[in-house]
């Protein structure tokens, strides 16, 4: 038998029931824990859009602002308006998509790659600091939930 944080007691191997409270739960304790990693691990002043568009052109490279806003479900005004602070900032380079005239494409600079390696090392640091709190037992839970947890992030099965 385990016994789970709730007092219920599950027989070992059998998986735990999805109801809705334990549904909300989980999606709140993720959107906590990303919140307190937002905002404790960026004192550069970016807004969580910002930072979100800067961090995707450093992982995925150049994009189209149109393939951009949708992958960061914003409108193209409101992503117009993103990119121009993070260019402004000299995060962000913008130029005609060299495919597509019509087209805007938009980059990561130096600095703007520099900037999303700094956020990723504090923050970093700072879940680590924090699963350092945890019990060995409660670590390895989560070690052993994140690969369902990169599935889930990535939307992997539909």
């Amino acid at each position: 038998m385990v016994a789970a944080d709730s007092g219920v007691v599950l027989p070992a191997g059998e998986p735990p029931a999805l109801d809705e409270e334990s549904v909300i739960r989980l999606r709140n304790a993720c959107l906590r824990v990303s919140r307190r990693l937002r905002t404790s691990g960026d004192p550069e002043g970016l807004t969580a859009s910002q930072s979100s568009a800067l961090a995707t052109l450093v992982r995925e490279g150049p994009r189209r602002a149109g393939d951009l806003a949708e992958a960061e479900a914003l409108n193209p005004t409101m992503l117009s308006r993103v990119l121009a602070q993070l260019e402004r900032r000299g995060l962000v380079a913008r130029e005609p998509d060299p495919e597509d005239g019509r087209a805007t494409l938009a980059r990561a600079t130096g600095e703007g790659r520099r900037l999303v390696e700094r956020l990723r090392a504090r923050r970093a640091a700072l879940l680590l600091g924090w699963l350092k709190d945890l019990t060995d037992a409660e670590r390895s839970s989560l070690m052993a939930a994140l690969p369902a947890l990169e599935l889930l992030a990535d939307g992997s099965r539909r």
